[in-house]
């Protein structure tokens, strides 16, 4: 089969050699896996989940039970106060204005102590000038770099935090920068150092990408809020659009009264249909992460045995399902991504091309070939052509598909004699 599919016998051998070596580190995925479907399993016979909240719901969406177990199993996984799961969240990024645009009034301070945050939220806070953004609105906003080690530059967030910080942002994932990702614990020192010196201020994790890779979230370390998509690691694949807050209930109602509207909050927002795909989803959401992971694991191995320098390296731990491989060319990025495109169940035949997104100071290109438009817990992979031309890819529904578009993607390499094996 995999030679029917247009792999060689040099990348089929390389690819089962790598494997071999790594039966005990997923061994290890499937075990927090396991820690995490039992959580998930808990919470869901906790809120007494039944067939009647699976009926869809439309106008006002009012009395909508299953919408409500819905955000108590969110809020019990996650080990918070509330939860505000939505349909009518279209993004991560809109779930993240959402919970900052709730957050901080005119006047305020915003800091994030971990460097830039990603792309398409720098247009959010008003980084980049973009119409409707915080800085119209008199927030500003302020940022410490991490250290040369990758380390929180402590007394720098200190000096930072002055009497209009309001809002703490603190990035998980890497985005588009070399940066190690964050993991659950580390975020919990910052938090508590942060809150030694200032506990008033409200501190968010943009916890995407990171959903059950471990088995506690920033919100078991202090975390005010943690934010997320659906069409990530939490939806399972199923999800066909949405976005999560959790955390205090303070801050989820601050939240709901911003994406509906005051006096409104969580008790507007009608299902329209979405809720098996929502719950089945978040159900599956620790196993299909885990096959991510794996598929990120392999092809950390696989490019770094070939002398490529990935990030994170292929014995190091992982906190979110993102690898990113230094490719040195623009012809091995585009290379790379036509790979992983030609590996996909949908739109195979699709060749991905660099182009001027929207949020993004450089051209991006991106391969997804996927059942959800735009899904990142499916195998897809992008980056700005712009040096050092790294590309970073992510997810993969089960480890087979991940594999093979790994595979795939070091074909389209060798066959463009981008790399040698």
């Amino acid at each position: 089969m995999y030679s029917e599919l247009g792999i060689s016998d040099k990348v089929l051998r390389l690819s089962e050699e790598t494997e071999r070596k790594l039966q005990e580190r997923f061994r290890k995925i499937d075990e927090t896996a396991e820690y995490n479907q039992l959580k998930v399993l808990s919470a869901m016979q906790k809120n007494r989940l039944q067939e009647g909240h699976f009926a869809a719901t439309t106008g006002y969406g009012y009395n909508d039970s299953g919408r409500e177990a819905l955000e108590q199993i969110y809020a019990d996984t996650f080990r918070t106060e509330a939860a505000l799961v939505r349909p009518q969240i279209t993004c991560g990024t809109h779930a993240l204005a959402v919970a900052l645009f709730s957050s901080v009034r005119p006047g305020d301070e915003i800091l994030s102590p971990v460097g830039a945050p990603y792309d398409t939220l720098q247009e959010v806070i008003g980084i980049r000038p973009s119409k409707g953004s915080l800085a119209e609105w008199g927030v500003t906003y302020r940022q410490v770099e991490l250290l040369p080690d990758g380390g929180f530059d402590y007394e720098g967030i200190r000096a930072a935090l002055k009497s209009r910080t309001k809002f703490v942002t603190i990035q998980r994932s890497k985005g588009y920068s070399d940066r190690r990702t964050l993991s659950p614990e580390s975020i919990g020192e910052l938090i508590s150092f942060i809150k030694g010196i200032r506990p008033d201020v409200i501190c968010m994790v943009d916890n995407c990408y990171g959903e059950f890779v471990t088995e506690k979230e920033p919100s078991e370390f202090g975390a005010d809020m943690i934010v997320g998509s659906l069409i990530k690691n939490p939806g399972g694949g199923l999800a066909p659009v949405g976005g999560y807050i959790c955390g205090t209930k303070e801050c989820v109602e601050q939240c709901a009264y911003r994406l509906s509207a005051p006096g409104l909050g969580q008790e507007v927002g009608a299902n329209l249909g979405q809720m098996p795909a929502l719950l089945q989803g978040f159900f599956l959401a620790p196993t299909v992460t885990a096959a991510a992971l794996k598929t990120a694991v392999f092809a950390a191995n696989l490019y770094e045995g070939l002398g490529f320098s990935v990030h994170p390296s292929a014995s190091e731990p992982r906190y979110d399902i993102i690898q990113a491989i230094r490719l040195g060319t623009p012809e091995r990025l585009v290379a790379f991504c036509g790979g992983i495109q030609a590996g996909a169940p949908v739109d195979s035949f699709v060749t991905p091309e660099p182009w001027d997104m929207p949020g993004y100071d450089d051209p991006v290109i991106m391969a997804s070939g996927s059942f959800v438009s735009g899904s990142s817990i499916e195998l897809s992979a992008d980056g700005p052509l712009r040096e050092p031309y790294n590309v970073y890819f992510q997810g993969g529904l089960t480890y087979p598909h991940g594999k093979f578009g790994i595979m795939k993607s070091l074909q389209f390499l060798l066959d463009e004699n981008l790399v040698k094996l």
